[in-house]
Formats: C-alpha cells, sequence, structure tokens
C-alpha cells in the first residue's frame, strides 16, 4: 500500500516535474548556481547551496532542503511508516532508509543536471561584513549543477586543479567552457567559506563550543571484506557546510516558533551540571591548565587555552572530556517548557532544530510541515494537518528521540563489529597494525585508560593481571609480568615489583599498546589493550599521515566491559570453532542464546508430571 503512493521514476521513465507546480514555486534553474557538498558515493542528497551577487552589490545565501513534505502527504501510509522509523539507519555496511529508495535516492534527492522540488531560505547579506539584512523561506523548484564530494570541494579551495578530471560536471566540454565555469565554481566555493568563517567566529564569540571526536571509516572490498581503519581526515568544506546548516536550523526555528509559540519542535541542548566536569578539571590541572565551566563561553575560551605545544593530543583528551560531561540534545514542544530553556549549549544560540534532512530524520520533515504553514498563504489542506498540538508534539518528540538514540547505539556497535574483525584476522604479516601509540586519560584502581589516535579507540590497559601479577618495565622499556603491587594517585599510578622494580604511568603519558580482540561465548567481541612498553610508539610518516587525522563528530564511548570477566566467560564456554562457519560467518557454532529460550520455551509445555519422583 505504502509503495502505491509512490510517483513512478525509472531509467527508461525518469520522474518529471509537473507544470502545473512550477506556477506555484520561484524558478531557480536559469538564475542561480546551485551546488552539492557531500560524503563520495552518497545518494541521499538532502542539501544543496548557493552564492550570488545582487543588483545592489549585496550578497545572496541560499540553503535548499528536498521538498520531501511535496511527496509524503500528513497522515499517509509513507507518512505513518516514516515517523515510526523516525531516522535512517547507517551501518558500516549497508544503510536502513526511513523514506522509500525511490524518494530517498532518487526523486527528492538533489542530484546534479536534474529538477528537483526544494525549500529554499535566503539571506541577503551586507556586501563586507555579511551581516544578515533579511530573510524569506520560499517552495522553489532547481537544478544543481554540480555534486561534488568533499574533497574535490576542497581541492578547489586550495587551488589544486587536479581534482577537475573528478567533477563528472566539467568532463566534456571545450576548454574554454570549462574554464569559466571551473572559475564560477571556485568563487561560490570561495565565498561561502568565507561567509561560514564569519557566522562561525560570530556564534563562538557568544560560547559556541568546538568539541572533538573521531569518525572512524571502515574501508571494504569487494567483498565487504575489511580492507583498513582510518579515521576520517578534517577538511575546512566540512565547516563551511555544516555552518550554512546551522545557519538555516537557526533561522528556521525563530520562524517556526514565532508562529507557533505552544507547537513548534525545537531542539535543546541543556546546560550540563557543573559536577560533571569534576574529571576535566582535574585532568586539566594534571598539566597546569584550569579549565572555567561557568558557562559555555567561558568553558570554550578555557579549552582554547588548554594547548600543549609539545602534544596536540591532550587538547583533544581534554575537550573529548568536556563532551562527555554533556548530556544529549533532545527534541522538544515548545509547549512543553518554558522559552528560557529553548537554548542550544553547544552551538550557543538561543533558539535551534532541525530542518535540512528531511530524507532521513522525520523531525525535519515536521518541521518543513510547521514552517510550510507559517510561510505560505495557501496550503494544500487544513493548518491542523501540518500542526500538532502540543500533547501530541510532546508524545512525538519522545519517540524522534528514541529513535534517534537507538540509531546512535546501532552505528557504535556496527563499527565495534567491524573494528573487531579487523584486529582478529590478522595474520603474521598483517600483525604490525595492531601495534600502535596510545594516550593515557584516566587512571583506574587497577590500570589506565587509553587512547588510541590512530583507530579512535578508548579501552582499559590493565596493569595487574587475574594472577596478582603487575607490570614492570626492563632496560629497552618493554613490559613484562612480574609478582608486586600497584599504589594508585590522583594523576598516575605505580607499579611496585617485589624485587623493588617500579614504574609509574602519569595521566596524558604516551605508551605503545598492542590492540586484541576479547572473545566470549556469554559477550560481543571487545577491543582490548595491552601495553607493551612504556614510551611512545615509533610509526612511519605514512602511517601518520593516513591513520592520525582527527575530525569532530559523536564520541567513541568509554569501555564498560570487563575484559577479565570476558577472559572467563570463554574459557568456562571452551567451545571449539568450526573454521568453515567462522570464515563465512564469523560466528562460532553452536546453540544460540534465542534457540536456548525458544527450547525452554516448548519444555514449559509438556507434561513432565510422570518423571516426578517423589
Amino acid at each position: 500500500v505504502q509503495m502505491s503512493e509512490m510517483p513512478v521514476s525509472s531509467s527508461k521513465n525518469p520522474w518529471k516535474v509537473d507544470p502545473e507546480e512550477i506556477k506555484n514555486r520561484l524558478d531557480l534553474r536559469d538564475t542561480h548556481l546551485i551546488f552539492s557538498i557531500d560524503p563520495q558515493g552518497c545518494e541521499d542528497v538532502d542539501d544543496a547551496l548557493s552564492v550570488r551577487t545582487l543588483p545592489n552589490g549585496n550578497l545572496e545565501l541560499g540553503v535548499h532542503i528536498a521538498d520531501v513534505t511535496h511527496f509524503v502527504a500528513a497522515n499517509s501510509y509513507t507518512d505513518v511508516e516514516a515517523r515510526a522509523r523516525a531516522t535512517t539507519y547507517y551501518l558500516v555496511d549497508r544503510r536502513y532508509t526511513m523514506l522509500p529508495s525511490v524518494l530517498s535516492a532518487d526523486i527528492c534527492s538533489l542530484l546534479s543536471g536534474v529538477d528537483r522540488y526544494a525549500v529554499s531560505v535566503f539571506w541577503e547579506l551586507e556586501k563586507e561584513s555579511y551581516e544578515v539584512l533579511r530573510v524569506c523561506y520560499n517552495k522553489t523548484i532547481i537544478r544543481s549543477a554540480y555534486k561534488l564530494a568533499y574533497e574535490a570541494a576542497q581541492g578547489l579551495l586550495d587551488g589544486d586543479t587536479s581534482v577537475v578530471g573528478n567533477i563528472l560536471e566539467l568532463k566534456n566540454l571545450d576548454e574554454r567552457t570549462r574554464q569559466k565555469k571551473l572559475a564560477e565554481l571556485v568563487w561560490a566555493i570561495s565565498k561561502l567559506t568565507d561567509i561560514a568563517q564569519h557566522v562561525r567566529a560570530k556564534r563562538h564569540r557568544c560560547g559556541a563550543l568546538q568539541l572533538e571526536g573521531v569518525e572512524i571509516q571502515v574501508q571494504l572490498d569487494d567483498k565487504n571484506k575489511i580492507h583498513g581503519l582510518i579515521t576520517k581526515q578534517p577538511l575546512e568544506v566540512h565547516d563551511t557546510v555544516a555552518e550554512c546548516m546551522i545557519l538555516a536550523n537557526h533561522w528556521v526555528a525563530k520562524k517556526i516558533s514565532e508562529n507557533f509559540p505552544h507547537q513548534a519542535l525545537l531542539r535543546q541542548h541543556p546546560s550540563p551540571r557543573q559536577e560533571f566536569f569534576t574529571r576535566l578539571r582535574e585532568c586539566a590541572s594534571a598539566k597546569g591548565f584550569s579549565i572555567d565551566t561557568r558557562s559555555n563561553k567561558t568553558l570554550a575560551e578555557s579549552l582554547d587555552k588548554a594547548n600543549d605545544p609539545l602534544d596536540p593530543i591532550v587538547n583533544k583528551l581534554l575537550r573529548s572530556m568536556a563532551t562527555q560531561a554533556m548530556s544529549n540534545a533532545l527534541y522538544f514542544s515548545t509547549g512543553s517548557c518554558p522559552e528560557e530553556e529553548f537554548h542550544h549549549y553547544g552551538l550557543a544560540l538561543e533558539k535551534y532544530t532541525h530542518f535540512t534532512s528531511p530524507i532521513r530524520r522525520y523531525a525535519d520533515i515536521v518541521v518543513h510541515r510547521l514552517l510550510m504553514a507559517a510561510t505560505l498563504n495557501e496550503t494544500k489542506g487544513d493548518v491542523k494537518d501540518y500542526v500538532f498540538s502540543n500533547k501530541e508534539l510532546q508524545e512525538l518528540c519522545r519517540h524522534i528521540n528514541s529513535r534517534k538514540q537507538a540509531a546512535q547505539r546501532a552505528q557504535k556497535q556496527s563499527t565495534k563489529l567491524f573494528r573487531c574483525m579487523y584486529f582478529k584476522d590478522t595474520t603474521p604479516e598483517t600483525e604490525a597494525r595492531c601495534i600502535a601509540d596510545g594516550v593515557i586519560y584516566s587512571i583506574r584502581t587497577n590500570g589506565v585508560l587509553v587512547y588510541v589516535p590512530r583507530y579512535g579507540i578508548k579501552g582499559a590497559a590493565y596493569m595487574k593481571n587475574k594472577e596478582g601479577l603487575v607490570i614492570s618495565c626492563q632496560g629497552d622499556r618493554s613490559c613484562e609480568w612480574k609478582p608486586g603491587s600497584l599504589h594508585r594517585f590522583q594523576n598516575k599510578i605505580t607499579s611496585t615489583t617485589t624485587t623493588g622494580e617500579s614504574v609509574t604511568l602519569s595521566l596524558f603519558d604516551h605508551i605503545t599498546v598492542k590492540v586484541l580482540v576479547q572473545t566470549s561465548r556469554c559477550h560481543a567481541d571487545a577491543i582490548k589493550l595491552e601495553i607493551i612498553r612504556n614510551m611512545p610508539y615509533q610509526t612511519s610518516d605514512t602511517e601518520v599521515s593516513q591513520n592520525f587525522q582527527v575530525v569532530k563528530s559523536d564520541l567513541e564511548e568509554e569501555v564498560s566491559q570487563s575484559a577479565e570477566a570476558a577472559q572467563r566467560a570463554q574459557e568456562k564456554a571452551g567451545v571449539k570453532v568450526i573454521d568453515e562457519d567462522y570464515q563465512e560467518y564469523c560466528q562460532t557454532k553452536g546453540a544460540s542464546l534465542y534457540q536456548l529460550l525458544e527450547e525452554i520455551k516448548d519444555l514449559a509445555l509438556l507434561d513432565v508430571s510422570a518423571d516426578i519422583r517423589t
């Protein structure tokens, strides 16, 4: 039934715009240079950008978002299913879309060279200061000129002409036309970057936080086997696109909350409780830094100053701790709390929402409907079809928040699974990839917590094993186990052997660790770290350039499972691995928990009274 609501589109019969619909929209196809910048291979292109000089000399910035609500009517079968899913789930080797692929990867996706419906936000900016003079919202029809990958856009921004060959839209053109179009595109990307830098600087002056995280990219081959693990490289155009999206989300939030003060869907990030920053302040003091957490502005300024010129990882870890001290941002109805609680702490904005990704987030679909009800004189249906009551919207927000958290957990678990598979499938030739540099970021009773920048891993490294032996270092600073004891202090831990040898590890020390996989019949595989040397790991320049790149994103969660408990569970299980099944499914053979529960259920239905002996 749901698919019967979908428009028809195929390679032989592609979807086309309705001539009658064009009359109701602002046509930008011949007046604006519009392009998208997305990850390589992206299919669901939600957003596109434009910038141009107006006749009066000012600039016009445009953010164009796929008009999903044109194809997904309120309370239709497609809408009900999208509401239930609430978000698209992105896993390492696959994705589960919120909308049917005919919409998400085709008709709604703002691909280059084809006509698409969009909802656009325009700002008129003063030509030199970039201050906002006017803003307007329109239903539009656009034709994106370029579908750029981040790397290609960054290359153009840096003046690297070698990336031109990777831009399909510039191929098969004569040299003069290519140079002309290339100059227009480079100007637009450069101007967008200038505007984004100004807008970001303004937010930072108000206390916006620059927080650190790592985003791991799992490289798969043609057979979906893991080829490598890399941390995504940060690019300036990432910030450019992100800042334009934040700007659009902010202005749409202002618009819908003004028109629907008790029924608008916004996104809040409450101020964190001060006691949650205790660990951050203590760790910073260990390096001689003082962190002021009284407000987001003082926190941002303190983190900017907490730089160790000899070790940039220190600042990244402090920003990581600051993020972990904060609560999650949540969707809410404006009628459910007072206006002073609307603010977004991390972005330093009084009002914020999600408008820019309606293909993959249901919250954005709700916001699109609210925006259309707020800005258009005529709507296809009654306003109540576009606007929930405060009670209904708050219930919907609870559902969307729950689904979003589930999607984040699934994505992290997927990354963890493939990461374990990567380190488990080692051979003598590839074992060197398991040795890496680690940085101590927390002291525990029986060891330390270590961050491995090369792979974005955070894990426990034990200094006392289950036999009661402690780590001891040799003359070459390599480690081995010997009888002894551990002594924990606030910012360091000391291992002392019975023969008087001692080794001390302190916060932010660099050590060499080996990445291992802890397997168990009772729990999922988990990463375990083993201290090899109490000195930094020396790696090749090639590995550094490929693997030590850090990007802002969601943070890797801390290790909470006990490696010792997992080891004991594995030893008790004593199950022999069947090589063929393991190679094909990476799973040991034997009854699963589900099968066991089903057998218990079947037994509960049997009459066993005759077997009972008194």
